[in-house]
């Protein structure tokens, strides 16, 4: 639990001072609840445990939502898809989460985005028969978010015909459309909602560690009773223990290299993880007209293209990958998928020229005994394959909250302790407090701070209501009132913030995750790697050649990027991607099988 003394922000504050206590607190606590991973369902789980009042760590081998959390389709949606595969359970708890999200929880970063589902030309009775499929399944979507009330988020549904549905998307080609439903979906920063759900855990009293790797397990006979963590900032360190009442793993794909660490004692996960790699193309705005996303049917899954600011996501791909799974590869191969599926149905095609960005992220799915990988389930489990250790993992992004309620309440159970239930459905995260009156305010906050309404909009759909923190430092502080060279969508202030509260270590933290240039950008974060180094230098006391040294990584990192995506294949994409090491001096995180582990 936090002093009562200290504000909410100040508790939440991620500053390198913060960092250096919370080390010391991991060595020298006990705690509740200790949690593995800083991904969207680890960050969500401290969340849960320490608003119960249970005393909790948070340990992150690299950065928060440095895996699958930072690199999805940047969607808060219920799967229509779903409804077509009768997952109806599913479906209703992923648009109640959806709801929560827009109007309580993160209102700040969830927002709605519409789409249109384009209906095929076809004769007259295959038109009828697919407007009325399409549009049950769309009208069965909103029914299961709330027809009424403003809990739901989002508006409703609305049938266009042909010309109507080109008025709202231009580049759809006439020939290939009868028409379009327009739905609508929630859209978010998927990794500023994990460093939003990391701080508010902070806020709440838990020591939180980026990387901090777990290398083993402590056990007393067949119990484990805490973890020994690496603290990769320090190589020379020696690991030290951190002991806890429970441990809660939420390491998605990595899942099962916890159990791998127990096998000395015949330990068996009770599930398993497969990974599915999803790619991503972002264009510019201008390569594509239109004022609504689409969503369309491929052979193998569905295609998203979606406006995302001045740009467009185009994704995604669903195929296994047993390769890196710190830095999965898209392929050449990937990248002419994507753009043979959306040119099916656009007016003027994209080339490889009109690409600014690539990613590629891995989804946990639990493993079973489907062929193709997007047959695997969307829905998540938790085991207990040792006493004290929970596992958690599978599931979708849009329910992380409820996958976290399980775990933590799997936890509790075994702490044996009176503990009341998960109140997370009522906790707005930092910064949404109060951001309705912000946003209507807005205007007034320009003229008080001698800054453009333009340049409040930007932050307070970044950062809340914390947006009054970035605008005393840059009327403080004028050189970070400007844009970051190369970015000019960015504020200088905010890489700064990046550093001092919300916890990025390293230059890749923040081009990448804290900010998205790596991928809105078509020199991919190059043109912006030095002056936000200097920036990030200033804030952490780095000298010239850590300086250089981190420009240097980044650099790299774009230049081995860009080399997997001229790859032919899986395997060829990431052998050129792997030739960069972790800024965090990791080795390359391969899939092994389970005899070349060492424990």
């Amino acid at each position: 639990m936090r002093d009562p003394s200290v504000s909410r922000y100040a508790a939440g504050r991620l500053s390198p001072i913060r960092r250096t206590a919370d080390l010391r607190r991991l060595r020298d606590e006990q705690f509740d609840v200790l949690v593995i991973g800083g991904g969207v369902t680890g960050a969500g789980a401290a969340v849960d445990a320490a608003s119960r009042g249970l005393k909790v760590a948070l340990v992150e081998a690299r950065d928060f939502a440095a895996g699958t959390s930072s690199r999805s389709s940047k969607l808060i949606h219920g799967g229509l898809r779903y409804l077509e595969q009768l997952e109806l359970h599913l479906v209703h708890e992923a648009l109640t989460e959806r709801g929560l999200l827009a109007t309580r929880l993160a209102p700040h970063l969830v927002r709605p985005v519409p789409i249109l589902v384009p209906l095929p030309s076809a004769g007259l009775p295959k038109r009828a028969w697919q407007r009325g499929y399409y549009g049950l399944g769309v009208a069965a979507y909103d029914a299961f978010a709330g027809i009424f009330g403003s809990g739901r988020g989002m508006p409703l549904h609305r049938h266009l015909t042909r010309d109507g549905a080109r008025h709202l998307f231009p580049s759809l080609r006439a020939d290939k459309i009868a028409g379009a439903i327009r739905y609508f979906d929630g859209q978010v920063d998927d990794a500023r909602l994990v460093v939003n759900l990391a701080r508010t855990a902070a806020s709440l009293g838990a020591a939180v560690a980026t990387s901090a790797r777990v290398v083993g397990f402590v056990r007393e006979a067949r119990q484990v009773v805490g973890v020994r963590v690496r603290d990769l900032e320090a190589p020379d360190q020696e690991p030290f223990e951190v002991r806890a009442r429970t441990v809660v793993a939420a390491t998605g794909v990595w899942s099962d290299d916890m159990s791998q660490m127990l096998t000395d004692v015949g330990v068996r996960p009770g599930f398993r993880v497969r990974a599915s790699k999803g790619v991503h193309l972002v264009v510019p705005r201008s390569a594509i007209t239109g004022e609504a996303g689409l969503i369309l049917r491929t052979a193998t899954s569905v295609l998203f293209v979606i406006p995302w600011g001045g740009h467009w996501i185009i994704g995604t791909t669903d195929t296994d990958w047993q390769l890196d799974r710190a830095h999965p590869a898209a392929s050449a191969r990937d990248i002419r998928y994507l753009l043979d599926q959306v040119n099916a149905v656009l007016d003027r095609p994209l080339t490889t020229d009109d690409i600014e960005g690539v990613y590629a992220g891995l989804r946990p799915l639990l493993s079973g005994e489907a062929d193709s990988t997007s047959k695997l389930s969307r829905e998540h489990a938790v085991v207990e394959p040792m006493l004290g250790l929970m596992l958690v993992a599978g599931g979708k992004y849009t329910t992380y909250r409820v996958m976290a309620a399980d775990v933590v309440d799997r936890a509790v159970r075994r702490l044996g302790d009176p503990v009341g239930e998960s109140r997370t459905d009522e906790l707005p995260l930092l910064g949404a407090d109060g951001y309705a009156a912000a946003w209507r305010d807005r205007h007034d906050i320009a003229r008080r701070h001698g800054v453009t309404a333009g340049v409040v909009e930007h932050l307070l759909e970044r950062y809340g209501t914390l947006t009054v923190h970035l605008l005393v430092m840059m009327a403080a502080q004028p050189e970070l009132a400007v844009p970051l060279a190369g970015a000019p969508e960015y504020l200088a202030a905010e890489v700064a913030y990046a550093a001092l509260a919300e916890g990025a270590l390293h230059l890749d933290d923040v081009l990448t995750r804290r900010t998205r240039i790596s991928i809105e950008t078509a020199h991919r974060g190059a043109e912006s790697a030095e002056h936000a180094a200097q920036i990030m230098g200033d804030a952490l006391g780095w000298d010239a050649t850590v300086r250089q040294k981190e420009v240097e990584h980044y650099l790299a990192r774009v230049t081995a990027e860009r080399q997997s995506q001229t790859m032919p294949d899986d395997a060829t994409a990431d052998a050129a991607r792997i030739g960069v090491p972790d800024v965090r001096g990791l080795a390359a995180d391969r899939r092994m099988p389970l005899l070349e582990i060492e424990l």
